[in-house]
């Protein structure tokens, strides 16, 4: 219990004492949401914490429980101690904001939380890059570029960790979609996989230090991701010197032996591989005892690096107050601006007469994403979902296993905009029957139309296209009125048909408990938006690299029974995730490194909305780019004016272009800088680019090189846009 001492010779201090049953108890436990009782069949009611995983810890030896809950988004399945939990915006949203203060606030919410609640790790922490842009699952994750998407992970979980909770990144790796998740085989060669989905990790995990890595339930090249010596030994263990553990995700553990020697530490949840079964292996020493001990003291390492076992938990009720305002904070940095033509907006609440607010359940709520991301609402779901069928889940939003309507945090669009715009008529339509919508609209100044994409874990939309008749809808109204105004809430891009018959589209992603309020004050211009897109907007399907998903294919092409697992939502029916109805399948990742803007750009196919764009309602010049080198580093310097009559906030991207011959897609992301400005204000500033950043993997040499020549720098304000260039050459 010193604290001067190193956390591993604090950990080797403890193994020192520990029986052989205690060490096995540490490297299973049991699981919450229909996973048995706690402790991997221990029943432990008084210690467990009813979250998503519980492994008893050894009080003799000072050595607590591990308390785990799903908190990709917020603290899910409000512990008993607390009513509440802040539902913060989705991922990806904070992704889209470009700022990493922002994200590391995001995980300290998460973080604070879990402690009031009792808990002492989070397995949220998704990097999972955005390959398929239909994933279910897409709305947990940081987007579509490595470089982006670790850098973001990396604070979040950075903000965990700083609150004495264990941190997880997950889904270790290539779990880019639901459908059949576990039983789909990515197929992919080394040098795509490392220097696009394994890179995110690399930086995330770099950057964070965090404890555990939540392996997959998809096979990688063959091999089930949770028993790959490939990913766990020689990348995870070896090349990223990652010295925490590796846990499994819920039923993504498959064998004893080949599991353990392959790298992993922990299986979660349950007893079935590595309780007595591995106990049999290490005493018959098919699994040295050097393997389990590694497992142990890469667990308790951890609890004392992170400060679990020194600063446990002091429950308490959550600051709900704290949260909201988190919360709002994070969405208004996060909506991006995708269209505002004419300067439609933002709105004067002072000349505006008459307003119609169309769709998607915005007189009472804003979506949320299903799954075990799931966070409750407070008051519960604000639409009232259809009834479950009978001998189903309870139907929380699709998520946890349910087969429910999805759920809506009870933040209400109407009555912000109410607010904001009193002397107005504001009326509201539910968007159902879109001649009655159009009428409306056809009657009030400007019409609001919120459109949504339900997205949840365990299965991937079937296309781009928003469903229920969205589309339609939106269409009657833009023919009925020329000021019509799109907010979306999606968990990814959605394709837009309708795009050049409205004035403004807006993107709130899923914007959390604090949602309306941040729209409405984007909407009448109290917040100017700088969020920037971190996932490219296709035209179509036929734009992707792969126009079908090959699980949704299999599922259709096979007709499993309704109620077979790759359907399911959440854990509970995500464990089988395809086992129910659909016969294993490859997912050939034949882009390889053309991964999002990447593919775009090599294919020579315009994209709806470029990664990396973003409106703001002021402008942004670009001017005197220069690049120095000192060594391998490399730096870019420019300036950027506001050009426009209000502050804002311009997100100012980096991108390169390798030598030639290197192989590599036309540019890719490597450094970026987020300025507040005000009206005529310039500031020049440099982005620092890191070597890694620069660099190419060399598979025959099993590692990063920088490869000699000229490098072109690319300066501007999303992946399409890019005035200001310049060179460095980079010696052999």
């Amino acid at each position: 219990m010193n604290k001067d001492l190193a956390p591993d010779q604090r950990a080797d201090m403890v193994i020192e004492q520990m029986t052989l049953d205690e060490k096995i108890q540490l490297v299973h436990g049991g699981g919450g949401g229909g996973f048995g009782p706690p402790g991997g069949g221990q029943q432990q009611p008084n210690r467990s914490n009813g979250g998503a995983g519980f492994i008893p810890g050894i009080p003799r030896l000072g050595i607590p429980d591990l308390n785990m809950a799903d908190s990709a988004v917020g603290v899910t399945r409000g512990a008993a101690r607390s009513r509440y939990s802040t539902g913060l915006p989705s991922a990806i949203a904070g992704a889209a904001s470009w700022d990493l203060k922002a994200a590391y606030l995001y995980g300290a919410v998460i973080g604070r939380e879990l402690r009031d609640q009792g808990y002492n790790m989070s397995i949220g922490g998704g990097v999972d890059i955005t390959r398929e842009p239909r994933n279910g699952r897409n709305f947990e994750y940081q987007g579509e570029d490595p470089i982006l998407a670790g850098l973001t992970i990396g604070q979040l979980m950075k903000g965990v960790q700083d609150q004495h909770i264990l941190g997880d990144i997950k889904h270790y790796a290539l779990n880019d979609q639901e459908t059949g998740r576990n039983i789909g085989n990515a197929i992919i060669d080394q040098r795509s996989m490392r220097e696009s989905d394994l890179l995110a990790f690399e930086i995330g995990l770099r950057d964070s230090q965090a404890a555990g890595v939540m392996c997959s339930y998809n096979k990688v090249n063959g091999d089930w991701a949770c028993e790959n010596d490939y990913l766990l030994n020689q990348v995870l263990k070896k090349d990223f010197g990652f010295k925490g553990w590796v846990l499994s995700d819920w039923g993504g553990t498959h064998s004893t032996y080949k599991a353990a020697m392959a790298g992993l530490d922990q299986e979660m949840p349950g007893s079935g591989f590595f309780g007595d079964a591995l106990k049999k292996a290490v005493d018959s020493g098919e699994v040295p005892v050097a393997r389990l001990n590694d497992m142990v003291h890469r667990i308790l390492r951890s609890m004392f690096a992170v400060g679990v076992v020194d600063y446990p938990p002091a429950p308490k009720v959550v600051d709900v107050f704290k949260g909201l305002e988190d919360a709002q904070h994070i969405a208004e940095a996060s909506v991006v601006l995708l269209k505002n033509a004419n300067n439609q907006l933002p709105l004067d609440a002072g000349t505006v007469r008459s307003i119609a607010v169309i769709g998607s359940h915005a007189d009472v709520g804003v979506l949320s994403g299903g799954g075990s991301a799931q966070v409750d609402p407070p008051g519960g779901n604000a639409v009232s979902p259809p009834p479950p069928a009978p001998g189903t889940a309870d139907g929380r939003g699709g998520g946890r296993g349910g087969r429910g309507g999805p759920v809506y945090y009870p933040s209400s669009p109407l009555k912000t905009i109410r607010a904001k715009a009193s002397k107005a008529k504001v009326e509201y339509d539910s968007g159902n029957d879109p001649s009655s919508a159009a009428a409306l609209a056809k009657a009030s100044d400007v019409a609001i139309v919120f459109v949504n994409q339900p997205t949840a874990e365990g299965r991937d939309v079937a296309s781009l296209s928003l469903p229920d008749n969205q589309d339609a809808l939106v269409g009657a109204v833009a023919a009925a009125n020329p000021h019509t105004i799109v907010v979306l809430e999606t968990g990814g891009p959605v394709s837009m048909p309708w795009i050049n018959g409205v004035t403004a589209v807006m993107e709130s992603w899923y914007p959390g408990i604090s949602g309306a309020q941040a729209v409405a004050n984007i909407l009448f211009g109290d917040v100017n938006p700088s969020g920037k897109l971190p996932v490219t907007f296709a035209r179509s399907e036929s734009d992707l690299p792969h126009p079908e998903i090959a699980g949704l294919r299999l599922q259709q092409t096979q007709a499993p029974p309704p109620d077979a697992a790759g359907a399911g939502g959440g854990r509970g029916g995500g464990r089988g995730g395809g086992r129910g109805g659909l016969p294993p399948f490859d997912v050939p990742y034949t882009e390889g490194l053309k991964v999002g803007y990447k593919w775009f750009d090599a294919e020579n196919k315009e994209p709806l909305f470029p990664f990396g764009y973003g409106l703001s309602y002021t402008t942004f010049a670009y001017s005197g780019a220069t690049a120095a080198m000192t060594g391998r580093n490399v730096s870019v310097s420019f300036t950027v004016k506001n050009t426009g009559k209000r502050a804002g906030a311009e997100i100012a991207e980096v991108f390169a272009a390798l030598p030639a011959g290197t192989g590599e897609p036309p540019k890719r992301l490597v450094g970026w800088e987020k300025l507040r400005l005000m009206p005529g204000e310039s500031r020049t500033v440099t982005v620092n680019i890191e070597p890694l950043f620069l660099s190419i993997f060399d598979v025959e040499k099993d590692g990063w090189q920088l490869a000699p020549g000229e490098y072109k720098m690319m300066v501007g304000g999303s992946s399409k846009n890019l005035p200001l260039t310049c060179n460095v050459r980079m010696p052999g």
